[in-house]
C-alpha cells in the first residue's frame, strides 16, 4: 500500500528534525513550518520545503490550525505529523485535518478525546476492569459544600486519604497539579487549580487522587493499528522535578520479567479496548508494595521514545506513519525482544542549582557527545538564540549499553564530553543524579530529587573554574581566527595561541 505523497511537520526543534529523519527513511517529501525566530533551524534547511508561519508569538503560530491547514492545501500536503506538544493531542486539529481530506498521523479524534481527558479516560479504564488509583472528581457544586461534606466524600472512596494530588482533567506536563497534605490546604488549592485549568486548558474540571509519595512513574509504549496492539516494554520515568521528567530509562530497574508482563499486558489491554491506532504511551504509578495504577494515556509520540527504540530496535515514528497510511503493524508481540539498557537525559536551558530557573543566551560553541551507542537528538546550531518563547528543553542525550551499570557510566562520560557555551544548561546536575549511589542501586521514586536535594547541590568552585577555562579557550580561539582572517600572513598574527 502506498504511503503519503507529502507530509507537513507541525512542530519545531528536535522532534521536528526527528520526524524529518523518519520521512527521509520512507522517502516521503517533507514540509517544515517555522516562525521567524526559528528560520535558521536545521529542519528548515533540510526539509524539502519550508514555510514561515506568523502570529503574535512563536507558540501562537504553531497553534494556528487554520494557517497550518491553508499551507497543507496550498502545497498539496496529504498528511500531518504533529510530533509532541502543541497540537499533538488536540482532537479539534485532528478532526479539522480529516474534514479537509488530510491524514492526521496519530489516533482518531474520538480516541484523543476519550484518552486525552483524564477524568473520562480514568472512568473508561476502571469500567474495563483495569486498576486506577483512589480518586474523586471535583465539580463546582462540591467546592460550594461545607468542609465536613468534602471530607465525607473523600473518606467514602476506598483507599482515599491525605496526601492528595489535585489534577486538571485536561492538563499535562505537570501543569495544573498541586499536592495537598490536609483539608486546610484543600479548599484554596481546589479553587486555584480550577482557575489555572481554565486559564491554561480552557477546561476548569479538576479531580483529586491519592498521592503516593514514594511511588515510581512507569510508562508502557504501545503500538496499535486499530485491530492489533503490541507493547514495547516499560520505561522508568521517576526522576522528576515539578512533575516534569528529567531522566528516563528502559527497562525499569524495579521490574523482573513477571512484573514486566503484568503491567505491559494491562497497557496493551487498555489500548486494545480503545481500538487504538498509532504509537501511544500508557502511564502508571507503581507502589513499593508492588501495586500499579493507571495514570493517563498519552496519544502521541513521547519525548522519551528513543530509549525504547534503543532497546527494542523499532523506529516508532516510522511505525506511526505506516499505520496512519492504512498499513497493518509490521511486527507482532513475538517479534519484539529486549536488548540491553538505555538512558535518556533531557538537556535544559536552566540553572538546576538555583531552583531550576530558566536561562537564556546564545549558542556560541557546541561540541556534541559521540560514540557507539550514543544518540544526541537536538536542533541546536551556532548563534542560535535561546529564549523563553519555548520549552527550556534543548536536546536529549540517549545512551545504550549491554547493562544498566555500563549505560550509567557511558551516559556520564557522554555528558562530560558535551560542551555548550553561551547558555547555562543542567549537565552538571544530571551527572550528580546519575552518580548518586541510590540511583546506581535503582532505588528511585518520583521524590528522588527532593529527597536527595542536599546531595545534588553544585560544586560551585569547580564548576565556575571549568566555565572560565572553557570561555577563555573559546575567546582565545575566536580572536585568533579573527586575526587570521584579517591578516594575509598567518605568522604575523598576534594572539595567545600562535601558529
Amino acid at each position: 500500500m502506498a504511503l503519503f505523497n507529502k507530509v507537513l511537520i507541525a512542530n519545531r526543534g528536535e522532534i521536528a528534525l526527528r520526524v524529518l529523519r523518519a520521512l527521509q527513511v520512507l522517502e516521503i517529501p517533507s514540509v517544515a513550518i517555522f516562525h521567524d525566530s526559528d528560520k535558521n533551524s536545521p529542519v528548515v534547511r533540510q526539509a524539502d520545503e519550508a514555510v514561515e508561519i506568523s502570529a503574535d508569538s512563536p507558540t501562537a503560530a504553531h497553534l494556528d490550525v487554520e494557517q497550518i491547514i491553508t499551507i497543507c492545501q496550498r502545497l498539496s500536503v496529504d498528511a500531518v505529523h504533529p510530533g509532541y506538544g502543541f497540537l499533538s493531542e488536540n482532537a479539534g486539529f485532528a478532526r479539522a485535518l480529516t474534514d479537509a481530506g488530510i491524514a492526521f498521523i496519530g489516533p482518531s479524534p474520538e480516541v484523543i478525546e476519550l484518552m486525552g481527558d483524564k477524568i473520562t479516560s480514568r472512568n473508561f479504564v476502571a469500567e474495563h476492569g483495569f486498576p486506577v488509583p483512589p480518586s474523586l472528581t471535583v465539580d463546582a457544586s462540591l467546592m460550594e459544600k461545607s468542609r465536613d461534606h468534602i471530607v465525607a466524600r473523600i473518606n467514602a472512596v476506598d483507599g482515599m486519604k491525605f496526601p492528595l494530588v489535585v489534577k486538571a482533567s485536561a492538563g499535562g506536563g505537570g501543569k495544573g497539579m498541586s499536592i495537598v497534605n490536609s483539608i486546610d490546604e484543600l479548599e484554596s488549592t481546589l479553587r486555584v487549580a480550577a482557575s489555572e485549568a481554565e486559564k491554561y486548558f480552557g477546561d476548569n474540571r479538576v479531580y483529586l487522587e491519592r498521592y503516593f509519595s514514594s511511588a515510581r512513574h512507569i510508562e508502557v509504549q504501545v503500538l496499535g493499528d486499530g485491530n492489533a496492539v503490541v507493547h514495547l516494554g516499560e520505561r522508568e520515568c521517576s526522576i522528576q522535578r515539578r512533575f516534569q521528567k528529567v531522566v528516563e530509562e528502559a527497562p525499569s530497574p524495579a521490574f523482573d520479567e513477571a512484573k514486566r508482563q503484568a503491567i505491559c499486558s494491562v497497557a496493551a489491554g487498555i489500548a486494545k479496548a480503545a481500538n487504538y491506532s498509532s504509537a501511544g504511551t500508557v502511564e502508571f504509578l507503581y507502589t513499593p508494595e508492588g501495586e500499579f495504577f493507571f495514570l493517563e494515556m498519552n496519544t502521541r509520540i513521547q519525548v522519551e521514545h528513543p530509549v525504547t527504540e534503543m532497546v527494542y530496535g523499532v523506529d516508532l515514528v516510522v511505525a506511526q506513519i505506516r499505520v496512519a497510511a492504512g498499513q497493518p503493524l509490521a511486527i507482532g508481540q513475538d517479534d519484539i525482544s529486549l536488548n540491553g539498557h538505555a538512558i535518556e537525559c533531557r538537556l535544559c536551558a536552566e540553572d538546576a542549582f538555583n531552583d531550576f530557573m530558566p536561562e537564556t543566551g546564545k549558542v556560541l560553541y557546541l561540541k556534541e557527545p559521540a560514540g557507539e551507542g550514543v544518540r544526541f537528538d537536538s536542533s541546536l546550531y551556532l548563534n542560535q538564540a535561546i529564549t523563553t518563547a519555548f520549552d527550556p528543553m534543548l536536546a536529549k542525550l540517549v545512551v545504550h549499553a549491554p547493562t544498566r551499570e555500563q549505560a550509567i557510566k557511558k551516559t556520564v562520560e557522554s555528558l562530560r564530553q558535551l560542551i555548550l557555551l553561551g547558555v547555562k544548561v543542567n549537565t552538571d546536575f544530571l551527572i550528580k543524579v546519575l552518580e548518586h549511589p541510590a540511583f546506581k542501586r535503582g532505588e528511585i521514586d518520583t521524590g528522588f530529587i527532593t529527597t536527595f536535594a542536599d546531595d545534588l547541590r553544585a560544586d560551585t568552585a569547580a564548576r565556575e573554574q571549568l566555565q572560565v577555562v572553557l570561555s577563555a579557550a573559546y575567546l582565545s580561539d575566536r580572536n585568533t581566527r579573527l586575526l587570521l582572517e584579517a591578516t594575509p600572513e598567518p605568522y604575523a598574527a598576534i594572539g595567545r595561541w600562535r601558529n
